[in-house]
């Protein structure tokens, strides 16, 4: 009698979603005392809990038992949880060969059951994983078509969000949204049971953040907290939910809080040996990078890719800031060579541009900066846009148009403030002291490069609060002379030819020449031999 009672505390408390309580009492109980569906349910329990091996040797159980009282769906319903659980720990063979398991016995199975949407939902990842987007979508849509007809929450959360992310995928941004925008009306009503409230969670988070919704991912990643927060025993998706956490810190200008999150996030991975590690690592890597720490980036996107994750454009940049302009240059122009969806490109093209600008290429950076504008105008997210302009405005700026460029930068500024993104916004304001300082506006570059330098000081920033303080050095160089053009008049001094100089420098000829205009135009001189003494003169040889 007390072990009845103890089963039907257990199966109220797993029915009013305190799991962890029914958990703890479940494994009080003799093996022997369960019945099949209790312990399928501890098994997705345990696995809430984190107890991946509990879970999947009760639900191995379950399903042995249900085999053996001929009910099929239930035992294709424990197939499914090992599945699962088998493929989000990083073994997709078990997964599939589960998978397979549960696929012959639906096979002889004549009724239209429920668990077919289940079991479509593994099919829907492994099509994923194999990146055969069509048939993922039909997947997607099967599971949510199974959801509706059985009145399963669970199916409809997960079909109609996975529907939104492959949407989202293929370049239609605002139909994925509006998915996700659907998926989420019954995770919000506490309609979708834990495991797939955290499963729309992550997909929709990762989706917004793959198209630069800054807004939904913010929102949806304050509601996953607060959703994580009400289950203290929780450990999957906490980890997921921790990298979220980072990324908005780091995207709201708090670094050394993304950097805490991202390492909560590993140490939460370590536990459960979470195949996601490697994007924690790439994430806080950046963020070294951003602080100017690199050796400590160069490790965490070592550490990323030794997860199977490209740190890509980010470790470029890295290199940039190393110095190794030639690395850098070589990844921008193979991973623009490589990528061909709207979605990939959006994220490689503002690094690639700025790789591009600094290694001389303007001419090449220009109609990347207009397909950027043109990806962001089509998927409507403002963090985009914002980017999309000041790629723009520094290619003005590179271009030696500063007029043409500030337009670009002050409405990038604007966005990105409207967002609540300090750095980025200082980043468009740093680059607009620039132009005014070659417009000649003195004073005005002077106050937009201060206030920058004090954001960029507040955020702990250092390179670029170095950069800015070296613009506001007095006499940097005369005549109003760019790093670049000091660069060259040097070399033409030393008496190289255009063609030597733009192999010295790594640009093309036609961006020399486009230099020296501008270098004899600042000096006043038509003549190389002028612009020799000229150098000479002022110490910069």
């Amino acid at each position: 009698m007390a072990v009845a009672g103890e089963l039907e505390r257990a199966r109220a408390e797993f029915e009013a979603g305190d799991w962890s309580a029914a958990l703890r009492r479940w494994m009080t109980v003799d093996p022997d005392d369960l019945r099949p569906d209790d312990l399928g349910r501890l098994g997705v329990a345990a696995y809430l809990g984190g107890h991946d091996q509990t879970a999947v040797d009760a639900l191995q159980r379950a399903f042995a038992a249900e085999l053996d009282d001929a009910n099929v769906p239930a035992a294709v319903r424990c197939a499914f949880w090992v599945a699962l659980i088998a493929s989000m720990a990083g073994d997709p063979v078990v997964g599939q060969g589960w998978t397979a398991r549960a696929d012959r016995l639906l096979a002889d199975h004549d009724a239209d059951v429920v668990e077919r949407g289940y079991i479509a939902i593994l099919r829907m990842y492994a099509h994923i994983g194999a990146g055969d987007w069509p048939q993922a979508f039909d997947s997607a849509r099967k599971v949510t078509d199974v959801g509706h007809r059985h009145h399963d929450p669970d199916l409809v959360a997960v079909g109609i969000a996975s529907q939104g992310r492959l949407t989202l995928e293929g370049g239609q941004v605002p139909e994925g949204l509006s998915l996700f925008d659907e998926a989420m009306t019954g995770v919000a009503a506490g309609e979708v049971s834990a495991v797939f409230a955290g499963q729309v969670y992550c997909t929709m988070i990762e989706g917004c953040q793959r198209v630069f919704d800054v807004g939904r991912a913010a929102t949806w990643t304050q509601a996953l907290t607060r959703w994580c927060d009400r289950q203290p025993g929780l450990v999957p998706f906490t980890g997921q939910c921790a990298v979220h956490r980072g990324q908005m810190c780091k995207l709201f200008g708090g670094f050394l809080d993304a950097i805490a999150e991202f390492d909560a996030a590993l140490a939460r991975y370590r536990e459960t040996s979470a195949p996601a590690a490697g994007l924690a690592f790439a994430e806080r890597g950046e963020v070294y990078r951003i602080l100017g720490d690199l050796d400590s980036a160069e490790r965490s996107f070592a550490d990323a890719e030794a997860h199977g994750y490209d740190p890509q454009p980010a470790l470029a940049r890295l290199w940039l800031a190393r110095g190794r302009s030639h690395a850098a240059a070589a990844a921008a122009h193979r991973l623009l060579v490589e990528s061909g969806d709207p979605v990939d490109r959006a994220h490689i093209l503002p690094g690639a541009i700025e790789i591009l600008l600094a290694t001389g290429s303007v001419d090449e950076s220009r109609p990347l900066a207009t397909e950027l504008t043109d990806i962001s105008e089509r998927f409507g997210c403002i963090a985009l846009q914002a980017a999309a302009a000041f790629c723009s405005g520094t290619v003005e700026l590179a271009d030696n148009d500063p007029a043409g460029a500030l337009p670009y930068l002050r409405k990038s500024r604007q966005l990105w403030l409207g967002l609540n993104c300090p750095y980025e916004a200082a980043r468009c304001q740093a680059a607009i002291g620039r132009g005014l300082f070659a417009l000649s506006d003195a004073d005005s570059a002077r106050h937009e490069l201060i206030a920058a330098g004090r954001v960029f000081a507040d955020l702990g920033t250092r390179p670029d609060a170095e950069a800015v303080a070296g613009l506001l050095r007095p006499g940097t160089h005369p005549n109003g002379l760019s790093d670049r053009e000091v660069e060259v008049l040097q070399l033409v001094a030393t008496g190289r030819s255009n063609s030597q100089i733009a192999q010295r420098l790594t640009l093309s000829e036609k961006t020399v020449s486009r230099h020296l205009t501008n270098i004899f135009a600042k000096l006043d001189v038509n003549t190389r031999t002028a612009a020799t003494a000229f150098a000479y003169e002022h110490d910069l040889m």
